[in-house]
């Protein structure tokens, strides 16, 4: 059975998640109607990660195993013709049998866009999370570098499976403002995006990174404090509060290059 690496771009708003879950409207649940559609088939699937409902992806990456040889580009123009407006396979390419897009995987990026604004921001709301700024970007530099490194992040997430390990290593993490000035009006946006590089993520992990980053910011936390609340033994912490789905936006996800062999 031939494989298929198939790499998609999601609107993730009216989506509850990845997961294919029973009468509800998941992003896996869309793509095996799609690839029954074409196929005829319903296959399991391999996913890179399991974004949360209302988050976004960039690059999340499927594996997938069909009956049928499709040329690749074909498999893509199939299934982009059977998808929903807010998801697309934005590339396909045939791959090395027993591909699994989540173990194989050597790391992941993942991004949080925050809006700084004193008042509501309609165009960006369903993508990004407004908050009354501005911020001390230094600070919140400072706090993102003690996340850097191996650590038990069980103060940020929960394993992702029973039971499992809360260790992660992060390679890195970066926070970077970005304005653009409409005019020289007041009109304007100013974000703050924070991409973080791990090997992977704990459920909920970012989004408790940004959280805790936004509230560095803010001044209502020391940026020393991060180091404090990973010795502070497992659990997460009551003073991390997850950020909104909306501003998350699974990115990038990586692999060895002795996995890139297509078949």
């Amino acid at each position: 059975m031939p494989t298929y690496r198939l790499t998609l771009e999601y609107d993730g708003t009216e989506f509850h998640g990845w997961q294919q879950q029973p009468h509800t409207r998941t992003v896996a649940g869309v793509l095996l109607d799609a690839v029954h559609t074409v196929s005829g088939e319903r296959p399991a699937l391999t996913a890179a990660g399991r974004t949360d409902a209302g988050a976004h992806a960039h690059g999340q990456v499927v594996g997938v195993s069909l009956a049928r040889s499709w040329e690749p580009e074909r498999l893509r123009a199939a299934l982009n013709a059977s998808l929903p407006a807010d998801v697309a396979v934005v590339a396909a390419a045939t791959w090395r049998e027993g591909f699994d897009a989540r173990r194989d995987a050597v790391d992941r990026t993942y991004r949080y866009i925050v809006v700084c604004r004193n008042g509501r921001a309609p165009v960006t709301r369903r993508h990004t999370w407004t908050v009354r700024g501005p911020f001390d970007l230094a600070a919140m530099r400072a706090a993102a570098q003690r996340l850097v490194g191996s650590h038990d992040f069980a103060a940020f997430g929960g394993p992702t499976s029973p039971g499992g390990s809360t260790v992660r290593t992060v390679h890195s993490i970066d926070v970077a403002q970005h304005v653009i000035d409409a005019d020289e009006s007041d009109t304007h946006l100013d974000s703050v995006v924070i991409t973080a590089r791990a090997n992977a993520f704990l459920r909920g992990m970012m989004r408790a990174f940004a959280g805790a980053l936004v509230k560095v910011g803010q001044g209502r936390l020391a940026p020393e404090w991060i180091s404090g609340v990973m010795d502070a033994g497992p659990g997460r912490s009551p003073l991390i509060a997850l950020a909104p789905a909306r501003g998350l936006h699974q990115w990038r996800v990586s692999y060895a290059p002795a996995t890139e062999i297509a078949a």
